[in-house]
């Protein structure tokens, strides 16, 4: 049975039709309407009804960015879209009655792709750390996506990391997404191109282009510049330390590194395993995981929402209605 999976994100919403090997057959990208809530179901609405015209699908997942319900069904708050306690299932369903739908959180999403079909396939257990403009996560224990007691599991972002440090957007303070996200990462970028020194090469960019951004500071990485590389190691330092302390409470097989920093591939991973190998709790007489970037990239959000709905729908089918 195909698919549809749509992941909506403050400024796109994408969507595409997904087989049962993760193949994406069509796809579709809008810009995410700003303003009331209620524009953003009706374009998430319309999206799915394009992509079914002359497929056989049978069910659509909807990856959001924000914590819902243990039931895949309620939203109960999106930092960026204006949605509170949003029955978002309930309202697809009133619309597409035809479908299976279900709801989820994108980063579940994303990490349910890797766990099934990218970085994590062929193992059952898998830690998946989004590091993009904040820091997100996804579970995998014994092949089952890890929710919670009430849906919101997961959100390794805002694991402590450092105690009365850094005001994090959550309202807590010194949450890993404030020193191993890319909005950490440009902060110390800037600090190094301020000192001096080895952030020579930084503080020439920033007075050409008048600010770093994750673009520029990418280059540099790739490059071979010594003070963007530095900032790097000083995130993944944060990463590895993080990864230590889950792996003392998860023990997964493998560390998955998605989001648009792991595009910098050994340059962030070698960082994050020397942290982790110095922090590791019995380090040496215990198994390690690998640590793997990310496979299935900017298209992991819909393939997983899509192979998330279609496990809901076949379970629903099922005559034990398990």
């Amino acid at each position: 049975m195909h698919a549809i999976g749509i992941d909506i994100g403050g400024t796109k919403i994408a969507g595409g039709v997904v087989d049962e090997n993760g193949v994406i057959l069509t796809a579709e990208r809008v810009p995410t309407p700003t303003g009331h809530g209620s524009a953003i179901t009706d374009a998430v609405v319309a999206m799915i009804e394009r992509l079914a015209i002359g497929r056989p699908v049978g069910a659509a997942g909807v990856a959001a960015p924000g914590f819902v319900d243990a039931a895949q069904s309620t939203i109960y708050y999106t930092p960026n879209i204006p949605w509170r306690n949003e029955p978002l299932r309930q309202n697809l369903l009133a619309r597409l009655p035809h479908l299976d739908i279900t709801v989820d959180n994108d980063a579940n999403a994303a990490g349910w792709a890797e766990y099934r079909f990218g970085a994590g396939r062929g193992l059952t257990d898998m830690t998946m750390l989004t590091i993009g403009t904040g820091v997100g996560g996804a579970i995998i224990v014994d092949g089952r996506l890890l929710r919670g007691g009430f849906g919101a599991a997961g959100e390794i972002g805002h694991l402590r990391l450092v105690p009365g440090g850094l005001l994090c957007g959550c309202g807590a303070r010194g949450c890993i997404e404030q020193y191993g996200s890319g909005r950490a990462l440009l902060r110390f970028a800037n600090e190094l191109a301020d000192a001096g020194g080895v952030g020579l090469v930084l503080a020439e960019a920033r007075r050409e282009h008048g600010e770093l951004d994750g673009v520029i500071v990418g280059d540099l990485i790739q490059a071979g510049d010594p003070g963007a590389i530095q900032a790097l190691q000083r995130l993944g330092r944060h990463v590895g330390e993080t990864c230590a302390s889950l792996s003392a409470v998860l023990d997964p097989q493998v560390f998955v590194i998605g989001g648009g920093v792991a595009a910098a591939g050994d340059l962030l991973l070698d960082p994050i395993r020397a942290a982790y190998a110095t922090t590791l709790p019995a380090r040496g007489f215990r198994p390690e995981p690998m640590f793997r970037t990310a496979e299935l990239v900017n298209d992991a959000g819909v393939v997983g929402a899509a192979d998330l709905a279609r496990s809901h729908a076949t379970a629903a089918a099922e005559p034990s209605g398990r």
